[in-house]
């Protein structure tokens, strides 16, 4: 199994210190379930349109939702797994919800190996994409390039052709196209989101994200 690594150059594109984290503005009275404030700000009119442009990302619940949220994430990250079920729950129960994963994987070289499929599977079909999202959320441990071919293995999908398009040159330069939106976005965390051109910087919890949502729907703002 061969899976080419662009750790480094993701590394690179995540250039934030933990001085300029803490910087990071609370533009919008956000706060997580504990009353925190959530970083979060309004991207630039270009940032906004490269984030909805952007290449090699998932699309579930309505295509045509009124509302988008995307949604960056590793899979090794323990925080994205538990707002996996957040983020389920939510799509389930609004049917305009248009929800967009955009795979970010940061944390490690097990987590690049694991994003690389993710996408290829999503190059083969966004059916795909979601059972895998399912399943690998079912398992325990590091998520690798391992423990991915594994559950493509359980879908019935062949290896071998996941490995052929997961090593490809243009899965790559979808990983890095992620990662320079995230960094030029200030995405210092997984999971972050966009919603309503705003970055939200970590997971808020899924109060907040649905009254985020229905603030989207009704006036076009993260809050009304």
């Amino acid at each position: 199994m061969i899976f080419r690594s662009i750790l480094a150059f993701l590394a690179a594109s995540f250039t934030f210190s933990a001085a300029q984290a803490q910087q990071l503005a609370v533009e919008f009275a956000l706060k997580g379930a504990d009353g925190t404030p959530i970083a979060n700000h309004k991207l630039t009119a270009d940032l906004a349109e490269r984030a909805a442009k952007l290449p090699g990302t998932a699309v579930t619940g309505n295509p045509d939702g009124d509302v988008t949220l995307m949604q960056f994430y590793d899979l090794n990250c323990p925080f994205c797994r538990r707002a996996a079920q957040d983020i389920d729950e939510l799509v389930k129960s609004d049917s305009n919800l248009r929800m967009v994963f955009v795979p970010y994987p940061i944390l490690s070289s097990h987590s690049v190996e694991g994003g690389r499929v993710e996408i290829a599977l999503l190059e083969m079909g966004a059916k795909q994409f979601i059972e895998f999202r399912q399943r690998i959320y079912k398992t325990r441990g590091t998520i690798d390039g391992a423990r991915s071919l594994a559950v493509v293995k359980e879908m019935e999908i062949d290896p071998m052709k996941v490995i052929e398009i997961a090593n490809l040159q243009q899965i790559t330069d979808i990983l890095k196209a992620h990662a320079q939106l995230a960094s030029a976005a200030k995405l210092f965390a997984t999971p972050s989101y966009i919603v309503a051109d705003v970055a939200i910087v970590g997971h808020p919890g899924p109060k907040t994200l649905r009254d985020v949502v229905s603030s989207a729907r009704k006036c076009k703002a993260v809050v009304c």
